[in-house]
Order: structure tokens, then sequence, then C-alpha cells
């Protein structure tokens, strides 16, 4: 074992803890806190913002794909983002960008709920989001789980996500069905080449994070 230092942060002092904003889907927990050191000293008192959602703490993203005549290919869905409409400001980026659009190109997701427990649950979940947002119907025993759950931004929210992927027979989409939110209104489905669009995400043509590392660890999972 490890001898710890005398400023070894050992764990933390919560002088408080409450929640900001709440009514909405997301809320901010706000705690004021002090780091608790190995000699029994504290250090001078912070805040620590975290972003909490009331409903589900942690997401499926789920790469749909199909074997074609052109080789792998993977459905993108194309929705609604309002935040990244109204308040990304390309002007404050670092390198170009276009101003946002309406919509954001994403692979199919959804919040994992309280009762989806386990490699079952992840791979109910996944058939659910799947029929729900992208037309297909498919059993859950089909469902790959794609490795461990990944935390996108440690440094403000607590939800990880988790991978899976699921092959379809293109031919047999259905109408979406959605969720019945206003913000789910004029979403739409394409297939890009699995490698294109991989391509798409580092050109910054598709611009989410968890899309691209799906991609990547469907990728990984193929052999490709």
């Amino acid at each position: 074992m490890t001898p710890t230092a005398p400023d070894d942060i050992v764990g933390f002092h919560i002088d408080s803890d409450e929640r900001v904003g709440g009514g909405g889907f997301l809320e901010i927990r706000r705690l004021r806190m002090r780091n608790r050191r190995a000699d029994g000293t504290l250090s001078a008192p912070y805040v620590c913002d975290s972003i909490a959602r009331p409903y589900g703490q942690d997401a499926v993203v789920v790469a749909v794909y199909a074997h074609t005549a052109r080789g792998v290919e993977v459905l993108v869905r194309d929705g609604l983002r309002p935040p990244i409409t109204l308040a990304r400001d390309a002007r404050r980026a670092p390198l170009p960008e276009p101003p946002p659009g309406m919509f954001v190109t994403e692979l199919v997701a959804g919040i994992l709920e309280d009762g989806d427990h386990g490699e079952p649950g992840l791979r109910a979940r996944t058939a659910a989001e799947v029929l729900e947002e992208a037309g297909f119907v498919v059993d859950p025993s089909s469902v790959q789980l794609l490795g461990a759950g990944m935390l996108p931004s440690p440094g403000a929210m607590v939800e990880k996500f988790y991978f899976t992927a699921v092959e379809v027979e293109p031919s047999l989409q259905q109408p979406l069905a959605g969720d019945g939110s206003p913000m789910e209104e004029g979403a739409s489905t394409r297939w890009l080449g699995l490698d294109d669009a991989i391509a798409a995400c580092v050109r910054g043509d598709i611009a989410d994070l968890k899309t691209e590392l799906g991609l990547r660890r469907l990728r990984d999972h193929l052999g490709l």
C-alpha cells in the first residue's frame, strides 16, 4: 500500500447540497464543499456544480447498422436540438465553424430508466429506442453490447453513455413513432457508410461526440 502524504485528498466535507433550477428536464446540483486532507485539515471552501437529471441518470447510444451491397452502413438521425441552435455561439469557437442549424445528426439514443438494470435492461432499452427513433422492430437478444459505459463530461455531469449495436434489414423500416414530444417533430433518418460517417465526424460535419465513439466502437466490434 502506498503511504499517504499529509496533503493527499482522502475525502470531502460537504457544507451544503442544493438543487437549483428545478421544474424542467434538468437541474443544477450545487455543492458547497471542501477537500479533506490526510492530515485532517480542510481546503478553502469552493462551489462544485453539476448537471442533474431527475429522470434517469444514464443513457444508451445505439449503432443501428446493416450489411448492404455498399458495405456496412449505419443509420443516423437528424433531430431538433434547440439548446445548440439557440445557445451555441460559433463566433466564440477556437476554430472556424458554421452557425448551428436547427437539426443535429446523431446515433439513436435514449435515457436509461430506473428499471433498466444489467445487460437485459440495456438490451430492452436499446430495442425500445430503436423502434421509437429509428422505426425498426428488433429482438433484445440480437442487441450487441459495445463495452463499458463512458463519462462524456465528468467535470459537469454524472451521466454515462452505454454503447450498443444492432443489425437490421433496411427495407423493414417503419415510420418513426417518436415519444410524443414536440422536440421529436421533424426528425428523419438516413444511411451512411460506416467509414464515411466516421470521416464526417472527424471533419465536423457530424459534431456529436457520442456518435463518433459509438461508430468507432462498432467498427472495432466488427473487426473492420
